[in-house]
């Protein structure tokens, strides 16, 4: 049995949850949310309350999705609720950062600015040397982070790179001194 699947995942004022078409729905006045559902998931809605369950819940893959949709539920309510936010900070000497409209542009140590499309739904600020994202899904959030990261890693000798604001890089020594 899923422990955390079990738990029930309350709606806030003003958010309402349906079922369509193998899809569950959430939309509340800041946007809408919507999921595929498997086969073998249950999904229960009654009074703002959510319930997830599963139709065997002895069988191993049934018991993995049970927690799985239980996250991705939770998931997209706190999204429409808080949203999530994710800061990569760009270090290095010339590194410079730029948002114009949903373009953003990084001169990041390449012969060339590198320019990086936001999706639509991710809202993007640059202060300083930080990037913030902001978002309702989580998943769009993190993988738009994932992508701009990639754009430069930092390297472990000097830290140079693009990397998450809680990040901690693993420093290399460099060449020893010859004697």
């Amino acid at each position: 049995m899923s422990r955390l699947g079990k738990l029930p995942i309350k709606l806030t004022d003003g958010m309402e949850a349906k079922i369509a078409n193998g899809f569950i729905v959430v939309k509340n006045s800041k946007g809408e949310l919507k999921q595929q559902l498997h086969p073998a998931v249950k999904v229960d809605i009654n009074e703002g309350v959510i319930k997830v369950s599963v139709n065997n819940p002895e069988d191993k893959k049934e018991k993995a999705l049970w927690g799985l949709y239980f996250s991705l539920i939770r998931n997209m309510v706190q999204g429409l609720t808080e949203g999530f936010t994710k800061k990569l900070e760009v270090i290095g000497v010339g590194y410079r950062i730029s948002l114009t409209g949903k373009k953003l542009t990084l001169n990041v140590g390449y012969s060339h600015p590198v320019v990086f499309d936001i999706p639509a739904s991710i809202e993007a600020q640059v202060e300083g040397n930080a990037i913030i994202l902001k978002g309702a899904d989580k998943q769009i959030v993190g993988e738009t982070a994932a992508l701009i990261r990639k754009i430069r890693k930092p390297e472990p000798y000097k830290g140079k790179g693009i990397k998450y604001s809680d990040e901690i890089i693993r420093r290399k020594e460099g060449k020893a001194a010859a004697k």
